[in-house]
This record gives C-alpha cells, sequence and structure tokens, in this order.
C-alpha cells in the first residue's frame, strides 16, 4: 500500500465532500436539485470521454460487451438517484446533515438484510444499528417538539442517496469485470443524464449556459464526477479497502466544515454527538467488513 494511492483515495473524498458545499451554495442561488444533478452527470460524462480519448491515444483498443453496457446502465441509475436525493436532501435541510446521512444508508442495507433473513445478525452489527439510529435522531432533531434540522422528505433523500451510491458500486463492480474503468464511467455518467434530463427544468439547462454561476457548474462537474472519480480509482488500485474505508469520512467531515465556515450552518451539540455516532459505527463496521473479506479471501 503506497501513501500516494491513500492520498488519492483522500483527495477524491475531499472533492466530494466539496462538491456537497458547492451544491449547498447553488440551491441558495435558486438553482434546482435536478438542474445540478444532469450537469454533474453530464460533465462527468466530458472527463470520462477525455479520460478515453487520452487512452486511445496510447494505443489501447476500446470494446463493449453486453455485460459491461448492462451492469454500467445499472451503476447510472445509481448516479442518477445519488445526486438527485442527495441534493434534494440538501436543499431541505443543511449539507452536513444530508452528508452525514449518506453516509449513514449501507446501515440500512444490513437491517433489511436481517428482517428478509438475507443474513444473520451480530452483537456488533446490531450495535454498529443502534447507534446510527440514535445518531440519526440526533443528528435530525426529530426528538423535538418544534421543526428539525430536516423535513421527512430530506431524512428519505439522504437516506436514498446512500442507497443510490450502493447501487452504483454494485453495477460498477461487475461492469469492472468486463471492460476498462472509463467505459464504464462513461455509459453509466450517459445513462445518468438521460434519466435526470426528462426530470430537469429546459429553461434552467439552458439558463446555467449563460449564467454567471456556470463557474460554479463546471467545478461541480469536475470535483463531483470528474477529477475525483479519476483519483478515487487511481488510488484505489494501490490501497487496501480497510484504509479507503476509513478515509472515506473525508467527504462528510468535509462537507459538514463548508457548511459552517461558507453556508453559516449552525449545528446543535446534539447534532454533533449525533455525527460522531454516526460516522463513528459506519466506518468501524466498513473497517471490520473488510479485515473479514480480506481474511476470508487468504484462506
Amino acid at each position: 500500500m503506497k501513501f500516494s494511492a491513500i492520498a488519492l483515495v483522500m483527495f477524491a473524498a475531499f472533492q466530494w465532500g466539496l462538491a456537497g458545499g458547492l451544491g449547498s451554495l447553488l440551491i441558495d442561488r435558486d438553482w434546482d436539485p435536478e438542474t445540478m444533478s444532469f450537469w454533474r452527470a453530464l460533465i462527468g460524462l466530458a472527463c470520462m470521454v477525455l479520460w478515453l480519448g487520452v487512452m486511445r491515444l496510447r494505443g489501447r483498443r476500446m470494446t463493449l460487451n453486453r455485460r459491461l453496457v448492462l451492469w454500467s446502465l445499472v451503476a447510472g441509475l445509481g448516479v442518477a438517484g445519488n445526486f438527485a436525493f442527495y441534493f434534494i436532501s440538501i436543499s431541505e435541510g443543511s449539507v452536513a446533515v444530508a452528508a452525514t446521512l449518506m453516509y449513514s444508508a449501507p446501515i440500512f442495507v444490513y437491517l433489511v438484510s436481517f428482517i428478509s433473513g438475507a443474513e444473520r445478525p451480530t452483537p456488533v452489527k446490531l450495535a454498529a444499528v443502534a447507534l446510527v439510529m440514535a445518531g440519526i435522531v440526533l443528528l435530525t432533531g426529530i426528538y423535538r417538539a418544534e421543526a428539525g434540522a430536516i423535513t421527512l422528505l430530506g431524512l428519505v433523500s439522504g437516506l436514498l442517496a446512500g442507497l443510490s451510491y450502493a447501487l452504483f458500486i454494485f453495477g460498477f463492480k461487475y461492469a469492472g469485470a468486463h471492460g476498462p474503468t472509463p467505459s464504464v464511467l462513461a455509459i453509466a455518467f450517459a445513462a445518468g443524464a438521460l434519466v435526470l434530463l426528462p426530470l430537469t427544468d429546459p429553461g434552467q439547462i439552458v439558463a446555467v449556459t449563460v449564467s454567471p454561476d456556470v463557474v460554479w457548474f463546471v467545478l461541480l462537474g469536475l470535483l463531483g464526477a470528474g477529477l475525483s472519480f479519476y483519483c478515487y480509482i487511481t488510488g484505489l488500485r494501490h490501497s487496501l479497502p480497510t484504509a479507503a474505508s476509513i478515509v472515506a469520512m473525508v467527504e462528510p467531515v468535509t462537507a459538514t466544515l463548508f457548511g459552517l465556515l461558507v453556508m453559516n450552518d449552525g449545528l446543535r451539540p446534539a447534532q454533533v454527538l449525533g455525527m460522531i455516532l454516526i460516522l463513528a459505527a459506519v466506518t468501524g463496521l466498513s473497517v471490520m467488513q473488510s479485515r473479514a473479506s480480506r481474511e476470508t479471501g487468504a484462506l
């Protein structure tokens, strides 16, 4: 494992955190979440096409097959859901709360697996689920009689953003076994943009190109879907899954700091405690799962 590889993964997570902050900034400027999601996917597609072009100039042949396209389309559905639900969650609360909710979503995959009988619960996993539940209660403020830190739509959207990301990872993993990464991501971003297109206001799509905010949209696409994915994929090739799980915490932390320092989002002590519980539980469970997978593979 190289330090430079971990640094690349960390830099990718940092960029995703900044993308959430930029999304919050654009929402404050009256841009729709769907418009931001569409342009994020479109700019990501342009970056992947450029990556493919560079590979082509270096003499690498690009081939497509049915399984590559099929699983890439599944990943594209995850892209569309993750981008749109994340920005909707931000618009209904704050970037700090939305980013933490998205990070906690994998825990609910465990919960569904327990209920359906697909996976056997263990004391450690049940404790992690309980901690995340407690963290969400503290983070969203739903225990208070007055309005909480986020609406019900924002809460559900934040969790759906995380589940959509899990769908993207699922599709990306299987598609990557049948072709090069840039091809997978290009198809995924193209599919994501096509899914989002009919949900987006055409007037806003065109308005972006002549708006002073176009620079922020370009940055959103580069940090949220272009350069970040290149850094993440390149770094992940030479990193242990355990280390990657830990540095992934950089994303919600960066988004939170952006909200506090730039957007003046205030957090109560109870919300900070909720964030700590969620980040600790999810990261700890991810590390344990990565170690278990490694040990199983070594047998």
